[in-house]
């Protein structure tokens, strides 16, 4: 198999869209996708400061490398959730990498906010990556605001977008069928989050980071075998090996034709207030990041 743009034998094949790729020109067309993304859906200019949620896997060390690449002012934050057997892996990715593309890098340890996951797993009796989740964006959001950034991005791929979006739609869950896509808008004390790599499959992500030489970490989470995103994305992968192109056509529909059908009508909108605690943004008085606190912080 020949690389379509320039004819030399071909090192990456993409059955999705009808065409392969040499090392070089998988480079350039994978770049092409994120500026695609970036100026369809008008996330960020060369003007402003974009914090990267940096975990120490491919997709946000993909997107962290791509985006230096192009020239934007980015720097990175790496949250150590205190998972004994996958934590100081990851950071350890993350601190390499930013090391080598001299891209700073700032680190939140969970542990010393009295939140180190391992243990957090042991009080709560919600599932855990629910709590996890919670706690990480509270923790970017926070630094973002906190740090004057004006745009948070981050790694979710293609297959993460549909996957999220399969199960909303199996559970019809209209409030997030209503806001999800590649950008939020900053409002009510939410920064601005985006996701450049979402026209970008996992399989890319991958070989882009093969085919320019970065490391990543593997170090799945010891707690995660029980989430159901991946059993979504796995049917989605079985229906994209049928059917070649069908992910991005489901994500690329939905954004055109389908979301504004689950926009809110009329005065339905959360009603968004300060934390008691903090000054978070929350519909519950207190957020939950305080709430979790203060379970952590009861000895009873």
């Amino acid at each position: 198999m020949k690389c379509k743009r320039c004819q030399i034998p071909a090192v990456v094949a993409l059955p999705s869209h009808h065409t392969a790729f040499c090392k070089d020109c998988f480079l350039v067309f994978a770049r092409r996708l994120v500026e695609r993304a970036i100026k369809e859906h008008s996330m960020f200019t060369f003007d402003d400061r974009i914090l990267v949620a940096i975990s120490g896997g491919k997709d946000s060390l993909a997107l962290s490398w791509q985006l230096k690449d192009l020239g934007y002012n980015i720097e990175g934050l790496h949250i150590d959730l205190g998972i004994p057997e996958s934590s100081p892996i990851a950071r350890a990715y993350a601190e390499r990498f930013c090391t080598a593309n001299e891209i700073p890098l700032h680190v939140i340890e969970t542990a010393k906010l009295g939140l180190a996951m391992c243990d957090v797993k042991r009080r709560v009796k919600r599932p855990i990556c629910s709590v996890c989740g919670q706690t990480k964006r509270y923790l970017f959001n926070k630094f973002a605001q906190e740090n004057g950034f004006t745009v948070l991005a981050t790694g979710h791929n293609l297959d993460d977008e549909t996957s999220r979006l399969f199960a909303n739609v199996m559970r019809w869950d209209v409030e997030f069928l209503s806001d999800q896509g590649p950008v939020m808008h900053a409002e009510k004390g939410f920064a601005k989050k985006v996701k450049p790599l979402f026209r970008l499959t996992e399989f890319e992500t991958a070989n882009l980071c093969f085919l320019a030489g970065i490391d990543y970490g593997y170090a799945p989470c010891p707690y995660s075998s029980k989430a159901s995103f991946p059993i979504y994305k796995n049917l989605l992968a079985d229906l994209e090996d049928i059917q070649p192109g069908r992910k991005i056509r489901f994500y690329d529909g939905f954004l055109k034709d389908g979301r504004q059908g689950f926009a809110p009508r009329g005065e339905t909108s959360v009603d968004i207030q300060p934390c008691t605690t903090c000054g978070y943004p929350t519909s519950a008085g207190e957020c939950g990041f305080c709430r979790l606190t203060a379970l952590m912080n009861d000895e009873g």
